[in-house]
């Protein structure tokens, strides 16, 4: 499908999400963020100033680092409404999963064992927690993702913010703090380099990004959220398949002895999140992983080309480790242990810097990413 848009593509910046008008408030804020470090200096910490732009914020605390994320569901949790009305069942455990994955998938990219989650649930209404079975869903999907990323709940906040949130709807985000302990285990990519390996975890689905052109999608579909995606499987019950958590692999590897140069949570921006790193590399692909059903599903419905479709979605592929060339079989073998798909995706080199999809004849450069 690599061919030129159709006049009626469904693009993301249609459903409503233009990164040109968001990245640009990221980038001040980053900057203005980068001259409050010294403030660290009074308590006798510091940054690492390489997390800056990376996916977790990391502070040099003396024998160990601390790292720490906030992250939004964004809208999924509306896809979980509608198919309520649908079906009569509440899928807010999955919704839970997936905002725990939001904050904790970024948070290990820098090397960090997650050690505590926060909850921000702020609901349209007090009205939203009167759902019994709906709230009951949320704890314990909740509870249930803590335990597997094996993260103590540390607490939350609850508001009931009518005239804000739209009544009868939630907002749900979560923080996470992490531990990098020994400080080896750190990885913001300055032992990224030629010759390394790129390792992909495969997705569940459309993990929690993408919605926005996801619901969008909706008013092309003939029977709506309930349009067959295979034979057993809807469109909306395949989107709301939880996000992967992925911390399960990366301390299997460190239990392993094996320590990413890099990591990548390839989430908003597709597969351009591969070119995240800040140096000048090219990243060679040579085999792209099998993508889910309601990916595939999507692109052709939003009549997307295959560079739109990367550009934007996980396309099956939902974390990046970069490794040692000598270490990416075992790898692989690691999360697969732990009931996580992977490849060995491609290899990087030295070059300008540029992400070369091989088998699609896509490239993306580094004009396509912009978030520092």
């Amino acid at each position: 499908m690599n061919s030129t848009p159709s006049t009626d593509t469904l693009s993301y910046e249609q459903a409503g999400v233009n990164y040109d008008l968001i990245d640009p408030l990221k980038v001040a804020a980053q900057r203005a963020a980068k001259d409050t470090a010294k403030n660290l200096a009074a308590h006798g910490f510091g940054e690492v100033a390489a997390s800056r732009g990376e996916s977790a914020y990391v502070v040099d605390v003396g024998p160990f680092y601390l790292a720490s994320i906030v992250e939004c569901l964004g809208s999924k949790a509306l896809v979980a409404d509608e198919m309520a009305k649908l079906t009569g069942r509440s899928y807010y455990d999955g919704i839970a999963q997936d905002t725990i994955a939001m904050a904790i998938n970024d948070l290990i990219t820098v090397g960090a064992t997650p050690l505590v989650v926060q909850a921000y649930w702020a609901a349209g209404g007090s009205e939203w927690f009167g759902d019994a079975q709906r709230a009951q869903a949320l704890v314990a999907g909740w509870k249930r993702a803590c335990d597997v990323c094996a993260v103590a709940w540390g607490g939350g906040e609850t508001p009931a913010l009518a005239g804000i949130v739209e009544a009868g709807r939630i907002d749900l985000a979560a923080s996470c703090t992490g531990i990098i302990n020994p400080k080896e285990r750190l990885s913001v990519g300055d032992k990224l380099g030629a010759g390394d390996a790129i390792v992909l975890l495969a997705s569940s689905g459309i993990h929690a990004n993408g919605l926005s052109l996801a619901r969008k999608l909706v008013e092309r579909l003939p029977q709506g959220y309930l349009t067959p995606v295979t034979s057993s499987l809807n469109y909306g019950e395949a989107l709301l398949a939880p996000t992967v958590l992925y911390s399960p692999v990366t301390e299997a590897l460190y239990k392993a002895g094996i320590t990413p140069h890099y990591c990548a949570n390839i989430t908003g921006h597709g597969w351009r999140k591969l070119l995240r790193h800040p140096a000048a590399f090219t990243y060679r692909i040579h085999s792209v992983p099998e993508v889910t059903p309601v990916l595939r599903f999507i692109q052709q419905h939003a009549k997307q080309d295959d560079r739109e479709a990367y550009s934007t979605l996980n396309m099956g592929a939902g974390f990046a480790l970069f490794v040692k060339a000598a270490d990416a079989q075992r790898t692989v073998e690691i999360a697969q242990a732990q009931g996580i798909q992977a490849l060995v995706a491609g290899t990087v080199e030295a070059g300008p810097k540029k992400l070369l999809i091989e088998p699609l004849g896509i490239e993306f450069g580094d004009d396509d990413l912009q978030l520092r």
